[in-house]
């Protein structure tokens, strides 16, 4: 389950709707209701939080995102897109990372879900993170 706070328009979640598990872009959210609007393809549908599931953050998230990879020569694990950076532990590790864009920087010492990473991604640049790019 995700917190109603933690939702934001443009964030990717998997919606379950009776055992049928679907990727989907948050595209509205109803404060009053606490109900979500997400879109999995055909159109949108709303969903209780209790519905809906985080997304992990992988290797293959980050390349369908459009981020660039960099192995640094120490073993961390650099992304970035456009100006945003991501500097990763080693290859595959996910469970702490440092962000930064610009002048603001950010350590995050516990794994995050895809969701809160583009929450930073967006309070940081202004700029949703989706699969567009971002040069």
């Amino acid at each position: 389950m995700i917190k109603f706070h933690d939702l934001k328009k443009g964030d990717y979640v998997i919606a379950d709707n009776d055992g049928d598990k679907k990727r989907g872009e948050v595209i509205d959210l109803n404060n009053d209701e606490k109900q979500v609007c997400v879109d999995t393809g055909a159109q949108g549908f709303w969903y209780e939080t209790e519905q809906l599931s985080t997304i992990e953050i992988t290797e293959q998230e980050l390349t369908d995102l459009k981020f660039h990879k960099h192995v640094n020569e120490d073993g961390t694990v650099k992304y970035s897109k456009g100006a945003f950076r991501m500097l990763t532990p080693k290859e595959g590790d996910f469970s702490r990372m440092e962000i930064w864009y610009r002048d603001e920087q950010r350590h995050i010492g516990t794994p995050i879900p895809l969701n809160i990473l583009q929450n930073h991604f967006h309070e940081m640049t202004k700029v949703h993170l989706n699969t567009e790019s971002f040069d």
